[in-house]
């Protein structure tokens, strides 16, 4: 009985080539940005819990929301809100703090940012134009 599982010719043989000596790696240069033409753009903005309305930071205590008016110095809306987390806060607090959506003077507040793709692309003018860009020929 032979030691090899499988008997096909070449499954390790013992004339295989010696493999060849790693490069020495290189560090790559860090890059903000796309990599590539084909790589989309990013951008850090903050947005309404409620609404989805890109907002301009920094704002105040008496902020709202230019599109819904809900306010904007609110725990639903700090990056340390986590509803799993004791007094639905990451960050140590003494008490909770009641209603989440409503204006509060808390010092530990920080606006909730995202990382979003740019995507510059701009819709057709009419459905007859994008059904020809759609099929045409």
């Amino acid at each position: 009985m032979s030691d090899r599982k499988y008997k096909q010719r070449g499954y390790q043989d013992e004339s295989r080539p010696a493999p060849r000596p790693d490069r020495p790696q290189q560090p790559r240069p860090e890059r903000e940005g796309p990599r590539s033409p084909r790589m989309m753009a990013h951008r850090t903005i903050v947005r309404c819990t409620r609404c989805g309305q890109i907002l301009d930071p920094p704002f105040g205590l008496a902020a709202t929301c230019p599109k819904c008016g809900s306010d904007l110095h609110a725990c639903g809306q700090c990056a340390a809100f986590d509803p799993a987390q004791r007094f639905e806060c990451a960050k140590p607090i003494p008490a909770r703090i009641a209603p989440k959506d409503r204006r509060n003077t808390c010092d530990l507040f920080e606006p909730r940012t995202t990382v979003e793709r740019e995507t510059g692309t701009s819709g057709p003018k009419d459905a007859r134009s994008a059904f020809d860009d759609l099929f045409k020929f």
